[in-house]
This record gives structure tokens, C-alpha cells and sequence, in this order.
């Protein structure tokens, strides 16, 4: 028998108000809370705001503009980086 993995922590989450702590187009179904990939791979703003735009999409509000909004913030990411090395050559 497998063991079910859980990274929803509830030592955070343990705040009556689960709107706030555990929102349901984060959590509900899951074993692995986004915002704890976020710190266990230390991503930046760019990169946690376009994994919280794809986790939810579609949960929350319309799937097409959260796979929007995650693009938008790889897209600023991508030219950060690309301003930066341009700076360095």
C-alpha cells in the first residue's frame, strides 16, 4: 500500500479564515500546495506567479486568462533576463 504524499501544510494553513490560508482554487483535491513548490524551489516573483496562474487555472476564474496571466509573467521574465545579459555583452 502506497503512502499519499502531503506537502498542504497545516501548520500554516490552521487560520480559521481558509480563504485567506487555504483557498480552495489552490488547495482542494491536491497534495501539494503551490506555495510550497514556490519556497521549496526558492522561485523568484516571476517564476511563483506564473506557477500560482497555471495551478489555478481554471479554478478560480477563467482558464484561458490565468494560462494568460502565467505567460505574461514568463514573458516579463524572459526580457528581464534578456536586458540583463544585453547589459553585460
Amino acid at each position: 500500500m502506497s503512502q499519499k504524499l502531503s506537502l498542504i501544510n497545516p501548520e500554516f494553513n490552521n487560520e480559521p479564515d481558509t480563504e485567506i490560508n487555504a483557498p480552495k482554487h489552490y488547495v482542494e483535491g491536491r497534495t501539494i500546495e503551490p506555495i510550497s513548490v514556490t519556497e521549496d524551489w526558492n522561485l523568484n516573483h516571476h517564476l511563483a506567479c506564473a506557477l500560482k496562474y497555471i495551478s489555478r487555472a481554471g479554478r478560480k476564474h477563467d482558464e484561458v486568462k490565468d494560462l494568460k496571466k502565467a505567460i505574461w509573467y514568463l514573458e516579463r521574465r524572459i526580457k528581464l533576463l534578456e536586458k540583463k545579459k544585453n547589459l553585460k555583452e
